[in-house]
């Protein structure tokens, strides 16, 4: 078997569909106001998160640093506050001068890279002024001193001296705690917000699709895995979600933050940002080669997962014919062969990101590195405050925070594209015809096949001109050599497949007429391998809440069911995964007990007691006897020794009916009937007489 197309749904269409996109916000749209108000508080987080380090610029520029510089000038400047120092020389308050200004002093090379603190006459920091003569020089006005003569003053005086700074520090530190502290009460908020609509989008969605996974025909699941569509319920929603929650929100965030980030990059010193702009090209030409790269790797992954898990289930769930054939070094070795192909493309996986997350690391350190030289060149010449550097170097790292989460949101998106594919694929099989049928007053039973022709696949017929009448009431068995069309029969019976030529009736009214659940809900089924679902034995029996439970009760015991009264919880008993505390024989009587509680007038049996020993055989053929008595009952049967009584037997063989007629008028015709029922006389030691020449039964 080739595992590695068992699952060929894993492979991946585009990285982005916009169709697909569309047709996932159909889910989001009833929560479009929960979200809108999660963009929102987005827009605030972002704000907050670009507006701290200005707040950290400020309190540089403003209280940290000292704010007076002198500039050499013809003229006084008109801004500044200039206070003349002689031979053209000014000084002036760096806070209060214009970008523009100041980058004409940088160009022109006229302003000092020294700062200065000034201390005006008449203050009462005058004193301090007047007793360090050596570390302030007079002025008009007052007094300055540098920076390293500051350094001199006793930590007493320095606080005295830059009160103000203190002052407006204290300010600036409690708005950077407000702003924390509603970005972290908003962050959560958002964070709840989103999860709660993330959840409801996943709500719906699973709901839509079990919803129409319980509306698919009964034809489909033949053909699809049960793996396969638990995977479209959980893991494929559970991938969308994340896209949501995460890729599609973080994608507002980083698009609000890069353009806050490079608006004020670009206020506080348009070159800096122009330089920190250049290494653009190289971030887009990684990130698309990054992006071929992971989406190739990506798919791989994939697929070996894929083929690991399906060799893994199918391999466990047949660890029975593994140990009793002895194959276990073989399957070790393909296991090995599976496994090794998915430790290769996991680490050719790991590879891709083990570059690329540190290549965008370097680019952003040497893009700090840049700004710290540029910048630090500026800061010399006066053109650029020593906040605004250190804000520049926040808000680098700031800018590549987006490009550097650019993988993971890359791998999100990724997997929400490959699953909602597959989710529509699901959602886009057409469903089946219910309602909208005829209902009839009162069914009779009356079957009719009349000219059925059938074919799963094109014309490979499996029923050719099949032609039989059940009249009400009457008991029919189906029987044939494996292969000839007898389960299919009874698919077509239950219209679980559309036929192609030919028609069936019930009560004279071709069953396409009738709606659908009318139609199914007049029978009663009974297969060879019953189902039991978890929960206890009566709601396994009701199967429906109308049916009450003492009519469940009366079934079981019409059905002979009588062992249920003998556990220890009775009808309450726990029923495990598909009812294996019980025999197969129980399980088989309850699946007769439910039948019966669904009082249907038409009656299904296929192959119901293959699988049963003869001493529990004789009990279900009890049960059998008053189950049938005034129904419509048509049994599949394997062991012919169980239609002995039938009012009716019909042989098909290779598609076809080749004979018609009761057990004993059978016999006597010596055909086909004649020749199994001697074959499995002599497989049970009943006599050696000589079968006759009996036709081929390979199958049709």
């Amino acid at each position: 078997m080739d595992h590695g197309s068992s699952h060929d749904d894993e492979v991946l269409g585009k990285a982005f569909d916009l169709r697909l996109m569309r047709r996932l916000v159909r889910f989001l749209v009833p929560y479009r106001g929960l979200f809108s108000v999660c963009v929102l508080l987005i827009l605030v987080l972002t704000g907050i998160q670009s507006g701290l380090p200005y707040i950290s610029k400020i309190a540089i520029d403003r209280f940290l640093t000292l704010p007076w510089a002198i500039v050499t000038v013809e003229s006084a400047p008109g801004s500044g506050a200039p206070i003349p120092l002689g031979d053209d020389r000014y000084l002036v308050e760096i806070s209060s001068l214009s970008p523009e200004l100041r980058k004409e002093w940088e160009i022109s090379g006229v302003l000092s890279p020294t700062r200065y603190l000034f201390v005006e006459e008449d203050s009462d920091k005058e004193g301090i002024a007047l007793e360090h003569p050596d570390l302030f020089a007079p002025i008009a006005g007052g007094y300055i001193a540098s920076e390293s003569a500051l350094r001199s003053l006793s930590p007493s005086e320095t606080l005295s001296l830059r009160s103000g700074a203190i002052a407006g520090l204290i300010r600036l530190s409690i708005l950077f705690a407000i702003a924390l502290i509603v970005r972290f009460v908003f962050g959560v908020s958002q964070v709840y917000l989103l999860q709660l609509t993330g959840q409801k989008v996943m709500y719906d969605m699973r709901r839509e699709i079990f919803g129409h996974v319980l509306r698919l025909p009964l034809s489909y699941f033949d053909r699809a895995p049960v793996g396969r569509l638990v995977t479209r319920v959980t893991n494929d929603v559970a991938a969308i979600n994340e896209m949501f929650t995460s890729m599609l929100v973080n994608l507002f965030r980083d698009a609000f933050l890069i353009f806050a980030v490079m608006g004020i990059m670009f206020h506080l010193e348009w070159r800096v940002a122009l330089v920190i702009l250049a290494l653009f090209p190289l971030i887009v030409i990684a990130a698309f080669e990054f992006r071929r790269r992971a989406r190739a790797a990506y798919r791989e992954v994939r697929r070996q997962i894929a083929r690991l898990n399906a060799y893994l289930q199918e391999s466990i769930s047949g660890m029975r014919i593994v140990q009793l054939f002895v194959q276990e070094v073989k399957a070790n070795e393909r296991f090995a062969k599976i496994n090794i192909d998915k430790y290769k493309a996991s680490m050719r996986q790991l590879l891709t990101f083990a570059v690329f997350r540190p290549l965008m690391s370097f680019l952003s350190s040497f893009a700090v590195a840049i700004v710290i030289w540029y910048g630090g060149l500026n800061v010399l010449r006066g053109s650029l405050s020593l906040g605004a550097l250190t804000a520049f170097i926040q808000y680098v790292r700031m800018l590549f925070e987006p490009i550097l989460e650019l993988s993971q949101g890359y791998n999100i998106l990724q997997g929400a594209m490959a699953a909602a594919e597959r989710i529509f694929i699901l959602l886009d099989e057409p469903e089946e015809d219910r309602g909208g049928g005829e209902a009839i007053e009162e069914v009779e039973g009356r079957i009719e096949f009349r000219n059925v022709w059938f074919a799963y696949n094109d014309e490979e017929w499996i029923l050719k001109d099949v032609s039989f009448t059940v009249e009400p009431g009457e008991r029919v068995a189906i029987v044939g050599p494996t292969g000839s069309g007898k389960t299919t029969i009874i698919r077509l019976l239950l219209r679980m497949y559309p036929l192609q030529k030919g028609e069936i009736l019930l009560d004279g009214v071709p069953i396409e007429r009738l709606d659908l659940g009318f139609l199914r809900s007049r029978m009663a089924v009974v297969l060879q391998d019953v189902f039991l679902f978890s929960g206890d034995i009566m709601d396994n029996i009701r199967l429906r809440a109308e049916i009450p439970e003492e009519e469940a009760i009366e079934a079981a015991r019409f059905a002979n069911a009588d062992f249920v009264e003998d556990l220890p919880d009775g009808y309450r008993t726990e029923v495990k995964e598909r009812g294996v505390t019980l025999s197969v024989g129980e399980r088989q009587l309850l699946s007769f007990a439910r039948a019966v509680a669904f009082k249907p007038e038409i009656l299904v049996l296929d192959e119901a007691t293959a699988s049963i020993d003869s001493q529990t055989e004789s009990l279900i053929q009890r049960s059998l006897t008053k189950i049938m008595e005034d129904r419509t009952s048509i049994v599949i049967a394997h062991r012919l020794s169980t239609i002995r009584e039938a009012d009716k037997i019909i042989v098909l063989h290779k598609g076809k009916v080749v004979e018609e007629g009761t057990h004993t008028e059978l016999l006597a015709r010596g055909g086909l009937y004649a020749a199994l029922h001697r074959l499995q006389f002599a497989e049970l030691g009943g006599g050696t007489d000589p079968a006759p020449p009996s036709p081929s039964f390979s199958e049709g």
